[in-house]
């Protein structure tokens, strides 16, 4: 019998047909980077950035005619860590498909060449350097961009979470890949991050070498009326069934966040049975799953955050989006302490990227985690 697939990925790659809309963002990006401009590209977490821009990397176009580079920097802390990373996804990726730029890595990045092992079998050197073993991070590192001059194809480079270079330790990080980048003549850079007040606090203030250097592009929820759609139909597509109206609720639930719309619904399709329908229930419990599972990230989360900064969280949390944070109104319905307190609170709420302002509009950045708050220090326990 014939395994039936889960149409709602959540992890790895996605393929073509479970891949909804972004019809827009894929060819703002592809044209953005085919045409020799670098891009932003601002999302809250788990909306979909590392799927879109794999999706591009993914089409004719740019597999043909490009070599594609992708890392992603949310963990790191150094510029070190930042060359170890780099380096090693340059010469994994090319290793399978250019023997010649393989060997030209070597060549080039004469700074750590050494310490490679090599391959008994294949006889290839095998990227195994340990991080002690970057002894000049910023000497390697211009090793690295030298190399991707020479490649014998023009090169995209994506780096995730990008916001994060700039708590480095070190004094002049976005100065020193700001010159590294723009003498770059065969390659084009991705700039993705989450935390959106830093993001355009980089490219956008005049104060910051990357001060407008490069395209911008900000990614928001799928639009109901595609994302709809597109989960009834892989419904039916297998036999199965589910009312539009539900969909809508998940969607307007989560604020249609990508990640969390995929979870719903492939937790609530593995439960239904073929022929059947995927009931109010069904999807309860499949929320209910995904809040549990996040219960001790949250509460180890909450233990590390100030009893001022909490207070705050919750009363966001509790109004979902939340204007005027500052006024008698907003202080007396929650109890909050003085305005003043709170402006100090909001920024390092912002500054950990727990809350994001739009407009003068605040929310908590991860909706899951809001709905976790309001289950364990409110009242509702359903969302139907």
């Amino acid at each position: 019998m014939a395994r039936t697939i889960n149409p709602f990925v959540v992890t790895g790659k996605i393929e073509p047909e479970y891949f909804c809309d972004r019809l827009e963002e894929s060819a703002r990006i592809i044209k953005s980077v085919t045409n020799g401009n670098n891009l932003v590209i601002i999302s809250p977490r788990r909306m979909g950035k590392t799927g879109l821009i794999q999706f591009c990397y993914d089409k004719p176009e740019i597999r043909k005619e490009y070599y594609t580079f992708f890392i992603d920097v949310l963990h790191t802390s150094s510029l070190r860590e930042f060359t170890y990373l780099l380096g090693r996804e340059i010469y994994e990726t090319l290793l399978p498909r250019s023997r010649k730029m393989a060997n030209l890595f070597l060549q080039t990045i004469k700074s750590i060449s050494g310490k490679f092992g090599f391959d008994p079998v294949t006889n290839l050197p095998v990227f195994n350097v340990e991080l002690g073993d970057i002894e000049r991070p910023e000497y390697t590192l211009e090793e690295i961009f030298q190399y991707l001059a020479k490649a014998d194809k023009p090169c995209i480079v994506s780096i995730d979470e990008f916001q994060q270079v700039a708590k480095y330790p070190e004094k002049n990080i976005e100065a020193l890949l700001r010159t590294h980048i723009q003498k770059m003549r065969n390659s084009n850079f991705i700039f993705a991050g989450s935390e959106r007040h830093m993001m355009q606090e980089m490219f956008l203030s005049a104060a910051r070498p990357f001060y407008h250097s490069a395209d911008m592009l900000e990614l928001k929820a799928i639009p109901i009326e595609k994302y709809v759609p597109f989960i009834v139909n892989h419904f039916e597509k297998r036999k199965r069934s589910i009312n539009t109206e539900n969909v809508e609720k998940v969607y307007n639930l989560f604020k249609g966040h990508t990640y969390y719309v995929q979870k719903t619904f492939n937790e609530a399709f593995a439960d239904t049975p073929e022929g059947k329908e995927c009931t109010p229930i069904m999807i309860q419990t499949a929320i209910d799953n995904i809040i549990a599972s996040s219960d001790t990230i949250f509460r180890e989360i909450l233990s590390n955050i100030p009893e001022k900064q909490k207070e705050l969280l919750y009363a966001i949390a509790k109004d979902g989006e939340a204007e005027r944070i500052t006024s008698a109104q907003f202080i007396k319905s929650h109890s909050l302490p003085s305005a003043s307190s709170i402006q100090s609170a909001c920024q390092k709420l912002l500054e950990k990227d727990l809350i994001t302002e739009v407009n003068k509009v605040y929310s908590l950045t991860d909706k899951l985690f809001a709905m976790w708050i309001n289950r364990i220090y409110g009242s509702s326990r359903n969302i139907w």
